[in-house]
């Protein structure tokens, strides 16, 4: 029986990069332009087997076992210019990017642990991904860089500020295969970081391009802003290695010509190709809550424990799916899946509420637990959030959970301590209300103890997920206290994304949840309803101050919490923050020069006390412009290089400067 889809298999990176090399120059410019006619051509599946109608004459099969296509053999056309034809390369642009396999050198590890997935990474489940429990041997060249991870890293480098000066709008399906082609090479050099950082850029240019639902520009600019960092500190280890040193820029900072570093291990600009699972011998684990996961590729769920020693550990099952239609009822399906941890029986939505005795355990730095086959665990009792391990998670202040958050965001996504970046608050809600750039209507509430008034988010904007649904229900309580756990979002007014919630002790009206919920709830796998929600007895901690009433149909009447908002404009850093997204979207020529838009915007930051921002835009938008031209007139393509260091120092100025604000905000100094 064969089934229409109109999704794409998912392709190795390598496979794009090997296919779109094999096109002549005349056709990788006609590529962008093929890629577009073949997605609008239906596309059916047989098995492990997409087929593709190109025209009456020709046929495009991709074969994709297990849903992911791993060799270019396995693309076939039957056009008379294949292998070397345009619909193939089009074909694998089409398809999504999936795992990388594993480089063929890298030795087996043993099957004695496996390896969970982060929540919103593209990873396989825990049984599919095995990892070795006992830290991995040193590399030879631990100390220093090698000639070939030089050479990599400088490949690497040069491909990723192509797309930069490309931007999103430029850097069609040749500019992406030149950077995916770089990261392969780096893989096989050992240069796992960077390596799957070109990866994710490479999937979220892709998104951009598409207009995907889930694309985020401030993603983009992260991603790319990361790579290049990667890149700049392991091609200064050359430098670093010559001269004798071990340790090499983590990361680079540049502030108007001179560029400063902060020195960091090689092995950790490196990164690893799997987690390093180590023994942990007994564990008593407390459910805390579990969350959806769900990516472009990939969908699942992953749930929250905390052990005795008030440790946070994750166990994920997330898996490739098939049809972007179906992914967000996959997620949240998951939830209702088993725990893959020794012969528990328990779901990730049970285990939420509930407890394990585990036997033999491991985990890795970033507190996922390894379920290899000498793990043993049994049903235990859960507890609750007022009491302990938990409720030390929300005795905490703010601020100090705050301060965490954005330390961990300087640590390698692989090492980042589990549950670096969640907030554990208790709050009351004021009610939805004006707030941030366009006023754009938030629901607030304001810490316990006086603290700050934060904006609630949906932790995923997904319809098909009950977080957004969830949210505007709550955004009819004001007056009701919650304990909450959410992640922080690193913004210049205090946000939170929510993703569990419950009754705190001192709560008068404790949420009306049905007994098998244990007094929480998980905004992203359960649904509120109105019966759940009491009607508080008192009005929120800060009435709003009296205004008077909308003299027009275009006016709005005051809200709860409104007049507790701060000062609606702080610092101009969008200035010099758009300016560096604004590179992203459209590439280098979106910064030529303008008179009188650079003095405009250079005023405005002088004005505001930011002369390092003032100084970098000046450089990035001088960098923009310095590029040689022949006798002709016509611009000389260059590496880019100054450009992208220009742009490097710009965006990481931003998000220093972000950090701190986001700080600052918290801790009522905003």
């Amino acid at each position: 029986m064969t089934a229409r889809t109109n999704d794409w298999p998912a392709v190795r990176p390598e496979v794009v990069a090997e296919v779109v090399a094999g096109l002549s120059a005349r056709l990788q410019k006609r590529l962008d332009g093929a890629a577009a006619k073949l997605a609008e051509r239906p596309v059916s599946r047989d098995g492990d087997q997409w087929r593709v109608e190109v025209d009456e004459e020709t046929v495009l099969v991709l074969r994709a076992p297990g849903g992911t296509v791993a060799d270019p053999v396995d693309v076939r056309c039957g056009c008379l210019l294949a292998p070397a034809c345009v619909h193939r390369a089009a074909a694998v642009t089409l398809c999504p990017l999936a795992e990388a396999a594993d480089p063929p050198e890298a030795p087996e590890p043993p099957a004695a642990s496996e390896s969970g997935a982060a929540p919103g990474a593209p990873e396989t489940s825990e049984a599919s991904a095995p990892a070795p429990a006992t830290p991995a041997p040193a590399t030879p060249a631990a100390a220093g860089l090698t000639a070939a991870e030089l050479a990599a890293a400088r490949h690497l480098h040069r491909a990723a500020a192509t797309v930069l000066a490309a931007g999103v709008a430029g850097a069609g399906a040749v500019v992406q295969a030149e950077l995916l082609r770089a990261a392969h090479r780096a893989r096989l050099a050992g240069l796992h970081r960077p390596a799957a950082a070109a990866v994710a850029v490479v999937a979220r240019v892709r998104a951009g391009r598409s207009g995907a639902p889930d694309h985020r520009l401030a993603d983009l600019v992260a991603g790319l802003r990361e790579l290049l960092g990667l890149t700049t500190a392991l091609t200064a280890a050359g430098t670093a290695t010559a001269a004798g040193t071990a340790t090499v820029t983590g990361t680079a900072a540049v502030t108007g010509t001179e560029t400063t570093t902060t020195t960091g291990p090689v092995a950790e600009l490196r990164g690893t190709a799997r987690q390093t699972y180590r023994e942990e011998g007994g564990l008593r684990l407390y459910g805390l809550f579990a969350e959806p996961v769900l990516t472009a590729t990939h969908a699942g769920a992953v749930s929250w424990a905390v052990d005795a020693d008030g440790r946070l550990s994750t166990i994920a099952e997330v898996l490739p799916h098939e049809d972007a239609a179906a992914a967000a009822p996959q997620a949240v399906g998951a939830g209702n899946r088993t725990v893959r941890l020794g012969d528990t029986a328990l779901s990730h939505r049970e285990f939420s509420r509930a407890g394990l005795a585990v036997q033999g355990a491991t985990r890795s730095a970033a507190g996922r637990l390894g379920a290899g086959a000498a793990v043993r665990a049994v049903r235990a009792s859960g507890t609750a959030w007022a009491a302990e391990p938990a409720a030390r998670l929300w005795s905490v202040p703010a601020s100090v959970q705050v301060a965490r958050a954005l330390a961990a965001q300087d640590v390698p996504y692989e090492s980042r301590p589990a549950g670096s970046d969640l907030l554990f608050l208790d709050v009351t809600l004021l009610g939805p209300a004006p707030s941030g750039p366009g006023g754009v209507p938030q629901l607030l509430a304001r810490c316990r103890d006086g603290g700050p008034v934060l904006a609630l988010r949906a932790a995923h904007e997904h319809p098909g997920l009950p977080f957004r649904a969830n949210l505007a229900l709550l955004a009819t309580a004001p007056g009701l206290k919650l304990r909450v756990i959410g992640r922080l979002e690193r913004v210049d007014r205090p946000e939170l994304r929510l993703l569990a919630l419950g009754t705190p002790p001192d709560a008068s009206e404790p949420l009306a949840l049905p007994a098998d919920r244990a007094g929480r709830v998980n905004l992203g796998l359960e649904r509120l309803q109105t019966a759940d929600l009491p009607v508080p007895d008192t009005a929120p901690d800060t009435a709003p101050a009296p205004a008077p009433a909308p003299d027009s149909a275009t006016d709005t009447a005051p809200v709860p919490g409104s007049a507790e908002l701060p000062a609606p404009y702080g610092p101009p850093v969008h200035v010099l923050g758009r300016r560096v997204e604004q590179t992203v979207t459209t590439g280098r020529h979106a910064l030529a020069p303008g008179g009188a838009t650079a003095a405009a915007d250079r005023g405005l930051l002088r004005a505001a006390g930011l002369a390092t921002a003032a100084e970098l835009l000046d450089g990035l938008r001088a960098a923009a412009a310095d590029q040689r031209r022949d006798v002709f007139g016509r611009i000389v393509a260059d590496d880019h290089e100054a450009f992208a260091t220009a742009w490097l120092a710009a965006a990481w100025y931003t998000e220093e400067l972000a950090t701190a604000l986001c700080a600052a905000a918290w801790a009522g100094e905003g």
